[in-house]
């Protein structure tokens, strides 16, 4: 561990801004990973991050003091994705142990389960859900798996309450009302009405010819974007209402057995993503222009999550880190204003 956040408080007031951008650095690191992390998530409106890593652990930090509240391991299951529900402490994770396909629903507060949800078939890899997605505003989720199903869920049930069959890898997300999810795949991004899923997809978006695996999916906080990760380096940002292609950035391809994720900025102004050679990038999403990059010594596509509301990001490899701007250069440019 090094170094220290400031307080959380400035950077509230801030707006994100390419000068802010520009300026961020890593802040706080924890290094007592013994394997790479797979997956992060932020509580929507709590102070805590979670995260799921090759070590078979899954932690629970809070931001807002910078420190590890609890790890518990997941032996037997192994962890590969985890997702907050509403409830702070309480999760959702798939598995990674290529016999067991099912997710559980944890609480951590106690490290008990309260639920597990079996559906996904697909004996023949070691990675069999690829894609989860909670809704934070009901009890619903969806996961999308090698076996060529997205399943949609309640969390109070443990049979899927939906199946929907894809040609390919999915990428799934809802939107923060809850009312639309999407599932990418092949080149497309499919908008389905979250009540009427069974009836197919309301719109269907091509995302320019790109048909190499979709790697994550996600919408802007106001709903009006939503961007797509690909296997091949690309990373798409669509008007999620029209479908009308806004931008592509273009990375370093990543590995089958790796993801490449992107996140937008609070108020959907900026898209952050890792890299398939490891490096960090910032896009405006107004003017398409890169605005700051990040290299690194790493090998692989970081995970890469904007904090809900704040002038921060963490980025997960086989450490995590917290990014948050340099006052000292913030002080220099204001006092140029």
């Amino acid at each position: 561990m090094a170094g220290g956040p400031t307080d959380r408080e400035d950077k509230v007031s801030l707006e994100t801004t390419e000068e802010i951008l520009q300026s961020m650095e890593v802040g706080m690191t924890f290094r007592d990973y013994s394997g790479r992390i797979s997956s992060m998530d932020f509580h929507k409106t709590s102070n805590f991050l979670v995260t799921a890593s090759d070590d078979e652990s899954i932690r629970l930090y809070d931001v807002a003091n910078a420190t590890c509240l609890k790890t518990i391991n997941s032996k037997k299951y192994g962890v590969d994705l985890v997702s907050f529900t509403s409830h702070p402490t309480t999760v959702i994770y798939s598995s990674k142990n290529g016999w067991d396909e099912s997710l559980r629903l944890l609480s951590l507060h106690d490290n008990k389960y309260l639920r597990y949800f079996k559906g996904h078939r697909d004996r023949h890899s070691s990675k069999q859900v690829v894609s989860l997605s909670l809704c934070y505003r009901k009890e619903y989720f969806i996961s999308g798996s090698l076996d060529r199903t997205v399943l949609l869920w309640d969390q109070r049930a443990e049979k899927c309450q939906g199946l929907l069959r894809v040609q390919g890898r999915p990428a799934t997300a809802y939107d923060e009302q809850g009312l639309v999810f999407a599932i990418a795949f092949g080149g497309y991004i499919r908008m389905f009405d979250a009540r009427y899923f069974d009836k197919g997809p309301f719109e269907i978006f091509s995302v320019g010819g790109d048909v190499s695996d979709a790697n994550s999916v996600k919408f802007s906080n106001d709903g009006r974007l939503v961007l797509l990760t690909t296997k091949d380096g690309h990373i798409h940002v669509l008007d999620s209402s029209r479908g009308t292609h806004l931008s592509t950035y273009n990375v370093q391809p990543v590995s089958s057995s790796s993801t490449l994720e992107a996140s937008f900025s609070p108020e959907g102004m900026f898209v952050i993503s890792g890299s398939g050679d490891g490096s960090v990038y910032a896009w405006s999403v107004r003017s398409s222009k890169e605005v700051a990059s990040w290299m690194s010594t790493d090998t692989e596509p970081p995970m890469i999550k904007w904090a809900p509301g704040s002038l921060m990001f963490v980025t997960g490899s086989s450490e995590l880190s917290f990014w948050i701007p340099d006052l000292s250069k913030l002080a220099a440019y204001v006092g140029r204003k």
